[in-house]
């Protein structure tokens, strides 16, 4: 089977770090540039008999409970290689995003390969958030399905819930653990083993039965000394440091500029654990997914002339960024109101993040379609089309794209204010299910509207500036 991983970058928010109370947790699927997503909400159901599940990709098969709970989902164009529905959020207000994909040692590898037939990024979505009504749930059953089948990849796998954010990092073919988010503070990963020092007594780590044996038998870990989890299990090498740990300090850069001045892009030991430097908002975690070393001699997309440094780094935004996805749950709502997925097809920094209310039982048409070849009637193939003409003369157009980004954000903002308002009216769950669904195609509309606008006036004023344009003789 071929295997395609995503090598994203992921956030999360504890609800007192944030500044409204919401969990927040969100990640860039980054895969390959040309490569459809789409959006959809599965209904809850019920099965006389367990459901066998069988992967595409590995041929994993077992059975699953016989009542799943509905969910929201971003599964691929296709199925030929897996499902890869990679984020969403249950009726339960259980968020998952899954995966943040990482490197095990070699070491660790000889004593506890990956497996062929196990476990994988492609159906953890599918076979685990359905199924949990917390968090904590959630990171067990994962666990377990992992203890039992095996996995073939070491991953980061991001779950929430109203009171607790958790990162789970699956370390070898089948052992794991999570770590809960403190609720003042967040966390960035880009492509790493990150969880440092594991207090085993604490109830915010959850850890296989077998972990600390398997690490001290191997002599992978000498009990007295701290069990660093990215020490014992992860890498630390020259790709890292151009890889993966600037993105992490671009993170703490943005959120913690105070705490995190002495740091710098190439630094091993980022702290996993931060707390920011003021309440943060969702547009917090929307503006850290867009980032690509903005204002710093490393953007690729800057103004700044040293060629030298702006490509020194990979960035968290970039054009392999199938979509982006901020997952908040927020407070004192009804259920169907309160967990928003917000949504941006394509580049972060380049599109728009849309909020699609969890409650909904109906997704835009434009986010059910989208394949190859390309076509315009989909909402990954319109943002990445306006990615595509941005891009050819960014310094002409970048403002005008960070003008109708901000005016549409505005605009939908607002709409979720009135939604929310709407909500508090309602009680009973058909009628908040039918304001979820009308909310976010409004949400949608707004944006692909606006969008539509952006991309014709950008292709009007890109036809002067071609390589073939002269100064034509006015007498002529």
């Amino acid at each position: 089977m071929e295997h395609f991983r995503s090598s994203c970058t992921s956030i999360l928010i504890g609800k007192a770090a944030s500044a409204d109370g919401s969990v927040i947790i969100g990640r860039n699927e980054d895969s390959r540039s040309s490569w459809p997503k789409t959006a959809v909400v599965h209904p809850a159901a019920h099965h006389d008999e367990a459901p066998m599940f069988k992967s595409k990709d590995t041929e994993v098969e077992f059975a699953l409970p016989k009542d799943s709970l509905q969910y929201t989902a971003t599964p691929e164009w296709t199925d030929k290689y897996g499902l890869f529905e990679e984020d969403g959020i249950n009726s339960a207000g259980v968020a998952m995003s899954a995966t943040e994909s990482a490197y095990a040692n070699a070491r660790v590898q000889g004593f506890d390969p990956f497996v062929e037939h196990g476990i994988i990024e492609e159906c953890m979505i599918t076979v685990v958030l359905p199924y949990v009504k917390s968090a904590r749930e959630g990171v067990r059953r994962l666990g377990q399905l992992i203890e039992t089948h095996g996995t073939g990849e070491a991953n980061g796998i991001l779950f929430a819930d109203h009171d607790e954010a958790w990162y789970m990092e699956v370390v070898s073919g089948h052992h794991w653990l999570a770590q809960r988010i403190p609720d003042d503070g967040y966390a960035v990963v880009a492509n790493q083993l990150s969880i440092e020092a594991v207090d085993f007594d604490s109830p915010d780590f959850i850890v296989d039965a077998g972990l600390r044996t398997f690490a001290e038998e191997n002599h992978l870990w000498r009990p007295g000394t701290p069990f660093s989890i990215r020490r014992i299990f992860g890498t630390d090498d020259p790709s890292d440091r151009i890889y993966n740990t600037p993105r992490v300090w671009d993170g703490h850069q943005l959120l913690s500029k105070q705490t995190a001045a002495a740091e710098t892009p190439i630094d091993s030991d980022l702290p996993f654990i931060m707390r920011p430097d003021r309440p943060l908002q969702v547009e917090d975690a929307m503006r850290f997914l867009s980032r690509h070393y903005q204002d710093t001699p490393y953007d690729p997309a800057g103004r700044m002339p040293d060629a030298k440094l702006s490509h020194s780094f990979r960035p968290i935004s970039v054009t392999a960024t199938q979509e982006s996805h901020v997952l908040q749950l927020r407070p004192n709502l009804p259920a169907a109101i309160a967990n928003i997925h917000w949504l941006a097809m394509g580049v972060p920094s380049q599109s728009q993040y849309v909020p699609f209310f969890a409650g909904l039982t109906d997704t835009p048409a434009n986010y059910k379609v989208g394949a190859l070849p390309a076509s315009l009637d989909s909402a990954y193939w319109q943002y990445k089309l306006t990615s595509v003409l941005v891009d050819a003369h960014p310094l002409r157009f970048d403002n005008l794209l960070g003008n109708t980004q901000d005016d549409v954000h505005a605009k939908l903002v607002a709409l979720v204010a009135a939604t929310d308002a709407k909500a508090r009216t309602l009680t009973a769950a058909d009628d908040l299910a039918q304001l979820a669904t009308k909310a976010t195609f409004s949400a949608a509309k707004t944006a692909d509207e606006a969008w539509n606008k952006l991309r014709m006036k950008i292709l009007e004023q890109s036809t002067a500036l071609g390589k073939l344009t002269f100064k034509m003789d006015p007498n002529l």
